[in-house]
């Protein structure tokens, strides 16, 4: 797929203020600075398309940006920042988790881990939540260019192990990198694929 067009549409504060659900979109979701916004301006060869911070929690609303005009690619709000309320924290949570599980049109969900750390709590808890509701998802790991091979190769072993537990099939896994541009086609492959599925349902 080649990226011709990528705009900015809106910020919603809920699932229900986002764009009517007409085309078929996909969630980009991670903990605070795991490189979500380096990924999605490298996917859309655009730079300043989503605004990247040395501060975790920039991102507070669903973003949806238009792509080629056909699907929406859509920044979520990290998770996992410490210095937020646990107010704000929990209304953090049920934005994301209603979007998640009632957004009609979500084809997809890109869930990003840092490729250089150990299997964390909260990402081993929504990669479950997924697993547990039926919601299809992709494993995308960052930041590979951090890391040698071996020890990419020990991380992603490390998060197969850990999922083998309670997995019978493990979920789709992708290594990416923002600066040398690795995983992206591998991602635009899925959505390419995804995006006749949804267009062939409404025909």
């Amino acid at each position: 797929m080649i990226i011709h067009t990528a705009k900015f549409v809106k910020s919603s504060p809920d699932y229900r203020k986002c764009p009517e659900p007409k085309k078929p979109e996909y969630a980009f979701i991670g903990r605070s600075n795991v490189g979500k916004s380096s990924l999605i301006n490298a996917i859309t060869n655009n730079r300043k398309l989503a605004k990247t911070s040395g501060t975790p929690g920039k991102t507070q609303l669903i973003n949806h940006f238009e792509i080629n005009e056909e699907w929406y690619l859509v920044d979520l709000p990290g998770y996992g920042f410490a210095k937020i309320s646990k107010v704000m924290r929990a209304k953090w949570e049920k934005m994301i988790l209603d979007y998640l599980f009632k957004r009609v049109n979500l084809m997809n969900t890109f869930i990003l881990v840092d490729a250089r750390h150990e299997p964390q709590k909260l990402d081993i808890e929504l990669i479950e939540w997924f697993g547990a509701n039926q919601l299809p998802f992709t494993l995308v790991f960052t930041k590979s260019d951090k890391l040698t091979k071996k020890r990419l190769n020990d991380s992603l072993q490390r998060y197969k192990n850990y999922l083998k537990q309670d997995w019978e099939e493990l979920p789709a896994m992708i290594v990416s990198s923002a600066i040398d541009k690795l995983g992206v086609e591998e991602i635009l492959a899925q959505i390419e694929a995804a995006n006749q599925l949804f267009f062939e349902a409404q025909k």
